[in-house]
């Protein structure tokens, strides 16, 4: 099973030169870079969102599979959706899906449903790809999409795939795709994002979830960033690090209305 693009030339380029040269402006090339355990990386169109995941991706050493984390913008299929085999496509590659690990996920985590609904058309996977295919085609991933789920859930989900990537024994990032505060002024995205942001460096799961319900926090991939945090913890994580901080409005000059993007490295 073959999944095809479905934002190509709406959230980025869709041919592959254009895309290529589009993703080269956005990567740091000096970056050093960091052995990571896991990632947070926005989904926006590239335009805005490009200069934070370009960082993100710049900075760490690539492994054999990303397990990629985001949430439901659809509405379609299963609270927990896991793409478990065939490919995705991209205008600058094909990328397998890890069938080994993505069975293993499943059989540890009962919450989480084979299911391709949820990914047919949903963004913030797909924009991940651009930027892993400029440095590496051969990198297998496993998409999960996440539309509900409570913190206890949330954790058992984190703890599982962290089980399954101790099982499977070769090298693993996981990414959580998430933009941060959504349509309000930059000033409040900031102090907002902020919060938020203190709670992922302090590697705290549990306070980034209450953090983002009781300050009406609109980041929208919250679940896949708590998810991300367990299983990092879980996996040895000791530390984690902003790599870049941006707004919309750096891009399209209107402060009063942004969308934040945080990208941050945990190892």
């Amino acid at each position: 099973m073959k999944r095809s693009p479905a934002v190509a030339d709406q959230f980025y380029y869709g041919d592959k030169e254009r895309l290529t040269k589009q993703v080269r402006g956005f990567i740091v090339k000096d970056a050093p870079k960091e052995h990571a355990i896991g990632v947070l990386s926005p989904h926006a169109g590239l335009i805005y969102s490009g200069a934070v995941a370009g960082h993100v991706y710049s900075s760490i050493r690539f492994p054999k599979t990303f397990v990629l984390i985001g949430p439901n913008h659809t509405g379609l299929g299963a609270p927990v959706s896991l793409w478990s085999q065939g490919q995705w496509e991209i205008p600058t590659g094909v990328f397998e899906v890890d069938e080994k690990l993505s069975r293993k996920i499943l059989e540890n985590i009962p919450l989480i449903t084979k299911d391709m609904q949820a990914h047919a058309f949903e963004h913030c996977l797909e924009v991940q790809l651009p930027f892993i295919g400029y440095f590496e085609l051969e990198v297998k991933i496993v998409p999960i999409i996440v539309m509900s789920a409570g913190l206890k859930e949330l954790k058992a989900i984190g703890q599982g795939i962290a089980g399954a990537i101790k099982d499977i024994g070769y090298d693993v990032v996981i990414v959580a795709s998430s933009d941060m505060s959504h349509y309000v002024s930059d000033t409040l995205a900031r102090q907002k994002d902020r919060l938020a942001i203190d709670r992922l460096l302090a590697l705290d799961p549990e306070g980034l979830y209450n953090t983002v319900k009781k300050e009406n926090i609109s980041m929208c991939g919250y679940m896949p960033a708590v998810i991300m945090l367990y299983a990092s913890v879980t996996l040895g994580a000791k530390e984690a690090r902003l790599v870049r901080y941006a707004t919309s409005g750096e891009v399209s000059g209107d402060f009063d209305h942004v969308v934040g993007y945080a990208g941050i490295i945990v190892k």
